[in-house]
């Protein structure tokens, strides 16, 4: 069987599938390019806002963030990423701004103080050799304070700024340590000083941590201890933890005094030895250790500083 076209049937029908193809194709092209808009818009929507929040941050807003909850996966996370910076970025200029407030407040006193004194002396020097000396003396003790002033904020500013790695540690080895550094200034202050507690006992702390807040704990309770007093350095172990206590028999502090004595350059009075750094440092300490600080009042006098660090992880 032999079928025959005409050349003009044949030609009809090829036009009238490349007429199809083209219209859809055009179809695609124009369903392809309002998607591609749509979606580049998106995307330049969710960059646009994160250059207004960059910029805000640069502008001095560091309470400017970006939406990280919107948007493409890469976005998202680079949002996240901004976010993460922005905060940083805010505690450490709070931070260095809390420490320009406290230092300039902190360091007007002895400075004023340590001005008049030298000025006091050289009034002296010809006339009062003795009192002058006095004076000096007096000076040298004030700039004494001043330096335990800026190293104590120093110390501080460091804690805080830090990201230090948490680590186990030997807690009761550590502790053991101090104790025996500080027996011979307790024996010259006529304090029986004690260590209780086992020989090994695993905690998590930063480095350096435990030792710090021991030598914090016992130069206060040392400076407070009257002579012929017992003071304790106890180590104890349970479920929770680690815990370092350490017991005087000083005047002690009542709980209101026990919860502001870790304020920043609180001293229980004027007459009381000390910055007024120690027990902030060691607050500082603890929390960035994961651990809790407290101060507790004895029974009839007396103190109990604690420290609870969290058991090694399994």
């Amino acid at each position: 069987i032999r079928l025959t076209y005409p050349e003009k049937t044949v030609s009809d029908a090829v036009n009238n599938q490349i007429w199809v193809l083209a219209l859809v194709a055009l179809t695609t092209l124009i369903l392809a390019g309002i998607a591609g808009s749509i979606f580049a818009r998106g995307v330049t929507k969710r960059l646009k806002d994160l250059e207004e929040s960059t910029q805000r941050l640069a502008d001095g807003n560091l309470s400017s963030r970006a939406d990280d909850e919107h948007g493409a996966p890469e976005l998202r996370a680079l949002a996240r990423s901004f976010n993460v910076m922005g905060s940083r970025l805010e505690a450490l200029i709070e931070q260095q701004r809390a420490f320009a407030s406290d230092a300039s407040h902190q360091l007007r006193t002895p400075l004023t103080a340590l001005r008049l004194r030298l000025e006091k002396a050289a009034e002296l020097i010809e006339a009062d050799p003795v009192a002058a000396a006095e004076r000096l003396s007096a000076a040298e003790a004030e700039a004494d304070r001043l330096g335990n002033i800026i190293e104590g904020l120093l110390k501080l500013s460091r804690t805080e700024s830090a990201a230090v790695p948490i680590e186990t540690v030997d807690v009761a080895a550590l502790v053991s340590s101090r104790v025996d550094y500080w027996q011979p200034l307790a024996d010259e202050s006529r304090v029986t000083l004690s260590y209780d507690g086992p020989e090994s006992a695993l905690g998590l702390a930063v480095p350096t941590a435990v030792e710090q807040i021991v030598d914090n704990f016992l130069d206060n309770a040392l400076s407070v201890s009257p002579a012929d007093s017992v003071l304790i350095v106890r180590i104890s172990t349970d479920r929770n933890g680690v815990l370092l206590s350490v017991l005087d028999e000083g005047p002690g502090l009542s709980a209101e005094e026990c919860v502001r004595a870790f304020d920043r350059f609180w001293r229980a009075s004027s007459a009381t030895p000390g910055s007024g750094l120690g027990l902030a440092i060691v607050a500082q300490l603890a929390s960035a250790s994961g651990a809790r600080a407290e101060l507790r009042p004895r029974a009839p006098l007396g103190l109990e500083a604690r420290v609870l660090f969290s058991p090694p992880r399994a």
